[in-house]
């Protein structure tokens, strides 16, 4: 199935190297070109011969050394590859990767490579748990780097937790749905929305929310995993756009709604993940207002945009999210029936990993048809590739999303 695909391994120093042997023989076996690149550290739990026997080719680990197949080894690998992964990816190669360090043959290709990128991180819990080593995952996972999260076992140094190398089955899956991507949804028009709006007071102020869009933003980037035309109506965040998205800038409810309401009749789907203001001031102040006292500001009603997707409803598939802090099932039940939605995705704000400005998300699917449906706390982008599921489902195309 992967002939003619090319796949760099990256292995880095950690324990689980051994285990990078066997996922280099699976793509062999499905006909893979494997090019393998060992770290100094690497070469310390695993010989390059080793790699070289499985993979059937010479094996890179050094920087400065003559190139016998590219002009430049790091640059030559980097353009050839189809799929670059590394795994185990340390907390080490993670850091320099974040912050753009370039110190070995290993990090000068990930640097310059042009295809998908997969980590698979292995490494002691604490060091997995280290608020550094979260925040460069996050950082690589908003630049669209894949990751296949480490599994909670027994490991090398005694300890028992997370931080476990994810079994070889898994990461070779989550390569080949890389190098093989699914077109299922291509043809299909889906418009996400995303982040809070902005409402004027004056100049200088203005009402907003906690939303930081990362929910629409990566439901923006399963859609386009899967092949779908994916247009993305932001309000104002400091996210990277999805590759291969279209995405339209506002920053008020009335432009949102606008951009919406415009786009609307070409759309198949819509995913309303946008937190839009649902009040804006009655007047705009053209100066600073001056602290002189309190101060009473009148406000009046957005647009609902939601409400008029539903009232204007073809043959669309409409999703809806409910953030709500009580009284969720019965306050996500009545959204959806209120604003004719197919599917609301409703979460518990004083629930912990869920809500505003997280990276992890915690939620429950309620449907028209009267199912539900819990999902277990997860990354904002699993929760994405659930939803997208349901879109498919949905539309009655039925193959699994890897």
């Amino acid at each position: 199935m992967l002939s003619g695909k090319q796949v760099v391994l990256g292995v880095t120093g950690g324990i689980a190297a051994y285990k990078a042997v066997e996922l280099c023989r699976l793509f062999v076996r499905e006909g893979a070109d494997v090019r393998v690149i060992l770290t100094a550290a690497a070469k310390q739990f695993v010989t390059p011969l080793t790699f070289q026997t499985v993979s059937g080719n010479r094996v890179y680990d050094d920087l400065f050394a003559g190139s016998r197949l590219y002009t430049v080894d790091h640059v030559g690998l980097a353009q050839a590859a189809d799929l670059m992964l590394v795994a185990p990816a340390t907390a080490n190669c993670l850091g320099k990767l974040a912050v753009g360090i370039a110190d070995d043959l290993l990090t000068t290709t990930l640097l310059a490579v042009g295809c998908p990128v997969l980590l698979a991180p292995a490494m002691n819990t604490k060091m997995l748990e280290n608020p550094a080593v979260q925040e460069n995952i996050d950082k690589l996972t908003m630049r669209g780097y894949r990751f296949v999260p480490p599994t909670e076992g027994e490991l090398a140094c005694g300890d028992c937790g997370g931080g476990r190398l994810a079994p070889v089955d898994i990461i070779f899956a989550a390569a080949k749905s890389l190098l093989l991507p699914s077109t299922e949804l291509r043809g299909v028009r889906l418009l996400v929305t995303a982040g809070p709006t902005r409402e004027a007071i004056d100049p200088v102020r203005y009402l907003t929310n906690h939303s930081s869009g990362k929910m629409g933003y990566a439901v923006a980037k399963a859609a386009a995993e899967q092949g779908a035309e994916v247009t993305l109506v932001s309000g104002p965040v400091t996210l990277p756009a999805p590759a291969g998205v279209n995405i339209v800038h506002v920053t008020t409810a009335q432009e949102m709604y606008a951009a919406v309401l415009n786009l609307y009749p070409e759309m198949d789907v819509v995913v309303k993940a946008a937190a839009v203001a649902d009040y804006r001031p009655a007047g705009v102040q053209e100066t600073k207002i001056k602290k002189d006292g309190d101060m009473v500001l009148s406000l009046v009603r957005t647009p609902d945009i939601l409400a008029e997707l539903g009232k204007y409803k073809q043959n669309q598939i409409l999703v809806g999210f409910a953030a709500e802090t009580d009284n969720l099932r019965e306050n996500a039940l009545a959204k959806l029936f209120r604003k004719n939605l197919e599917l609301i995705v409703a979460n518990d704000l004083t629930e912990d990993g869920a809500g505003f400005n997280t990276d992890t998300n915690v939620v429950k699917f309620y449907f028209r048809d009267g199912q539900e449906r819990q999902l277990a706390r997860m990354s904002k982008l699993e929760v994405a590739r659930e939803i997208i599921r349901e879109i498919k489902r949905m539309m009655n195309i039925a193959t699994e999303i890897s």
